[in-house]
């Protein structure tokens, strides 16, 4: 649903147990119990007609007899009468309610409905049925069936069992861990995991969210929720059921491929969050995100006062696929003037057992000033001589200036155990052995990677041909017309032309004599294939033919394969033959590139090594469309083929651009037609001269017109249908969203601005944008906000930006606040008036309520533009900012 009354849900000020009991073991007992024992400083008021009082204060026999509607509910009855109970709280005043009651699988479908229903008219939120609870220990709330309450801390922690919940509160409390919320989502008949994100995203009290998932039902609501929360604070996540379950009948290689869990993977890579393995992984990666630098590389450097734990966390660093740091010539002279000789044993600098604190101090200020360090590494083992509580009181106030990450680990129990506490303390990361402090670099290093994902500003692709996708339809709707859903190969690759792929050159026969007939206007040599929709893998069983170069050869060779189709197959369809041209690249790798369709993320893309191998390899990797460059290159680099793809002794580096261009076409295809649901391209041959497609495989289905075609993208791609040309000055101007490709000329526009305007804009004096603030601003939700440029090409032929206009919805969409800039050398030409009329009619379409902004006093354009468009303009007493309003 959304974010709104959440706040009664997560910060009451008083809360009524419905459903409470005196009862030993029963659930309203050990409700009333955990609420009255958590020192909530708001009033608690026990429901329940049975009793006159209850733990020493008065029970009201119903929600009517309450003195006060109170913030939040908490619900523990019988399941068949939540719908009325939910109903008199609504009517009470209330708007947020826990329902831990659950019942069997049959009664909680219906109890949801009745449930919803009662809620609505009210707008009363609604978290469970069939919750664990929630605690809030910053309020002292512990409205959950933990047996025991939270530590306070920065950590909100979202899970989908309520089971885990309580042990890993237990688990966490022995470990010191606090939390600013814990949340057990139950069923999530209302309140999900994208509404909890959306809110903890923006909420003070929270500098991390851990997540427990075990599946997903929105995935369009969770990825923008994601992707949101995740630019403002680290988001982890613990993903139960890791089973490699394939597309259900899958029907193509892409298919067999793509598991569930590559699919969830690939997601939250996308989201930009971090995925851990286990409990605690989640718990340590939340305290290394936390304490830890942005990381600048992934330049591991490791100093230990033993050569076997270094060579151990030197080894885990390898193996783990990271960066060992090499020194500097000035950092290495100035270790050779400070320690003994033999400090370097393949670049783990080894203190050697006796070193004093002061050594470690200085030997880390060496290289924490070294350029060609990323990040530092520390090991400490007790020694007799050296107590590491020392060490650790020593290196403490370096975390405090240091620009780089620095890690800790001190190696044993009780002899170090203050000297973690010391560490931790001063924010710095401790762990207890080599390896567990590699790990959590190395989650440091994915988590930039995801990051980076976010940020990185994709270049255009130069050259590349506008799709035709009008043609494409047009063949895809005849084929669904003639019930034709397996496409053949030659169908397949006709679509593939219209979006500018380069294909071989096929054509379909249905005789043996149409075969010889189209290998003579094709040319020899050919490769002739049978045609059928009944077996994937036709060179098993001889139903592929290469190199031939004659007539006779292709009808001796479809006549044998003919033949064999009908011995070993007898039931399966035969669609005549496939007739291609022999392509001859003896430098060529062989790749796959398709696309499957998951039952939660919609169209994924994958991509692998290719060939009749594929799936013996095992060498692939999955995406969510819509892809950019830099997504389809990220794409290629997570597989082992990629390092094969960079060249290697005489064998040049394919071309990468033709590669990565045909993974963006294949991503704007399945997004632009909805009928495809499965498409191999295998093998797609690839060398230095380009990327050609050999054999290509299509299933579709018929497509859902209930919503929007786009609705089955877990994220929407760019929204086509919004760009509009106006004439402005004589010439064509183009109104359209933005696009992360955007970013060289959205810069250039920020240049052309003058300070003033800058300023008006930001509120603040900034010379420069930083590249995290242009992806922000090129690369947005296009299901939460929306950004139009106003462009034109240059003298030059390169687009340019001449104006923007922005709106950022809240999560409801009630308000939407705009902004709206015009380059400086161009005001007065009726720019701002246009983006303004772009943004309030776009709003209007999206149902939005009402437009609001603020503007500084001096920016008398944007307010006389907002007043003669119908907003009102007030001063609101902050430093004279004036907002502007305009109900929709």
């Amino acid at each position: 649903m959304s974010v709104r009354n959440l706040e009664h849900l997560f910060a009451p000020k008083s809360v009524a147990l419905v459903g409470a009991s005196e009862r030993p073991g029963s659930l309203g007992a050990t409700l009333l119990h955990n609420l009255l024992a958590g020192g909530f400083k708001g009033e608690v008021w026990p429901v329940n007609p049975k009793y006159g009082e209850l733990a020493g204060r008065r029970c009201y026999a119903s929600v009517a007899e309450l003195p006060a509607a109170p913030a939040l509910a908490v619900i523990c009855t019988p399941p068949a009468g939540i719908p009325g109970i939910v109903r008199q709280l609504g009517e009470r005043g209330t708007r947020a309610a826990v329902i831990l009651s659950s019942g069997t699988s049959s009664a909680r479908r219906g109890l949801r409905q009745s449930m919803l229903d009662a809620a609505h008219p009210y707008l009363l939120r609604l978290l469970g049925p069939n919750s664990a609870g929630l605690l809030i220990p910053g309020l002292g709330l512990n409205a959950s069936v933990a047996t025991s309450g939270a530590l306070p801390g920065r950590i909100a922690f979202v899970s989908q069992s309520g089971a885990l919940m309580v042990g890993v509160l237990d688990w966490a409390r022995t470990r010191g861990i606090g939390f600013s919320h814990f949340i057990a989502l139950g069923d999530a008949a209302d309140v999900d995991l994208g509404d909890v994100l959306d809110y903890l995203a923006s909420d003070g009290a929270t500098s991390a969210i851990l997540l427990y998932l075990q599946d997903l039902r929105y995935a369009r609501k969770f990825m923008s929720a994601a992707r949101a929360a995740a630019r403002s604070k680290p988001v982890l996540v613990l993903k139960a059921g890791r089973e490699d379950d394939p597309m259900p009948a899958a029907a193509s290689e892409s298919g067999a491929l793509a598991t569930r869990d590559d699919v969830f993977d690939a997601a939250i890579r996308r989201a930009g969050m971090l995925r851990v393995y286990t409990t605690d992984q989640l718990f340590s990666a939340a305290e290394t995100l936390a304490y830890a630098r942005p990381l600048h590389g992934e330049r591991l450097a490791i100093v230990s006062n033993g050569a076997g734990p270094g060579v151990l966390a030197r080894d885990a660093l390898a193996y783990g696929g990271g960066v060992e740091a090499q020194f500097s010539s000035e950092a290495q002279a100035r270790l050779e003037a400070l320690l003994a000789p033999g400090w370097r044993r393949g670049n783990v600098v080894n203190l050697q057992g006796g070193a004093a604190p002061e050594l470690y101090r200085e030997t880390l200020e060496i290289l924490l000033a070294d350029p060609q360090v990323d990040a530092l590494l520390l090991i400490q083992s007790p020694t007799a001589t050296v107590a590491s509580r020392d060490v650790a009181n020593a290196i403490a106030p370096l975390v405090r200036t240091a620009s780089k990450t620095l890690l800790s680990c001190w190696l044993g129990g009780s002899a170090v155990s203050e000297a973690r506490a010391i560490a931790s303390g001063a924010r710095l990361p401790a762990y207890r052995t080599p390896e567990d402090a590699v790990a959590g670099f190395l989650q440091l290093v994915h988590y930039r990677r995801n990051q980076n994902l976010l940020m990185e500003v994709p270049p255009s692709m130069a050259g590349a041909a506008a799709p035709d996708r009008a043609a494409a339809r047009a063949l895809v709707r005849e084929a669904v017309a003639g019930g034709r859903y397996l496409l053949s190969d030659p169908e397949t690759k006709a679509i593939l032309r219209t979006y500018g792929m380069a294909v071989v050159e096929t054509r379909q026969a249905a005789t043996v004599d149409e075969a010889v007939s189209a290998a003579q206007r094709i040319g020899y040599p050919v490769a002739v294939k049978i045609l059928t929709p009944d077996v994937m893998h036709k060179s098993d069983f001889g139903g592929v033919s290469l190199d031939l170069d004659g007539d006779e050869g292709v009808r001796a060779a479809a006549t044998r394969m003919r033949r064999r189709l009908t011995e070993l197959f007898p039931q399966a369809r035969f669609e005549g033959y496939s007739v291609q041209a022999m392509v001859r690249r003896s430098n060529a790798h062989e790749l796959i590139v398709g696309a499957a369709l998951d039952a939660v993320f919609g169209p994924v893309i994958v991509f692998g090594q290719g060939g009749v191998t594929v799936e013996v390899t095992d060498d692939h990797s999955v995406g969510l469309p819509p892809l950019n460059l830099v997504l389809a290159r990220d794409l290629v680099d997570r597989t082992r083929v990629a390092r094969l793809l960079a060249g290697y002794r005489n064998r040049p580096a394919v071309n990468m651009d033709a590669v990565l261009a045909t993974l963006v076409q294949v991503s704007r295809m399945v997004s632009d037609i909805p009928e495809i649901v499965e498409l191999d391209l295998n093998p797609l041959l690839a060398d230095s001269r380009g990327a050609v497609v050999l054999d290509a495989r299509m299933r579709l289905a018929l497509a859902d017109r209930s919503g929007s075609t786009l609705d089955r993208l877990a994220i929407r791609p760019y929204p086509r249908e919004l760009e509009e040309t106006i004439d402005w000055q004589g010439a064509p101007l183009l109104l359209r969203p933005i696009r992360p490709e955007d970013g060289p000329a959205h810069l250039d526009f920020f240049d052309a601005l003058t300070p003033d305007d800058v300023r008006y804009r930001m509120f603040v004096r900034v010379r420069e944008l930083q590249p995290s603030q242009l992806a922000r601003f090129t690369q947005i939700d296009y299901d939460r906000e929306m950004a139009f440029i106003a462009t034109r090409p240059n003298a030059q032929g390169a687009a340019e930006t001449l104006a923007v206009g922005r709106v950022v919805a809240d999560p409801d969409n009630i308000a939407a606040e705009f902004a709206v800039t015009v380059r400086s050398d161009l005001k007065g030409m009726g720019l701002g008036k246009i983006m303004m009329q772009k943004l309030i009619d776009y709003c209007r379409s999206r149902g939005t309520r009402e437009i609001v902004g603020e503007a500084l006093p001096q920016n008398s354009r944007i307010t006389g533009l907002a007043k003669r468009m119908g907003f009102t303009v007030k001063s609101t007493g902050l430093e004279g900012m004036r907002e502007m309003r305009l109900v929709l």
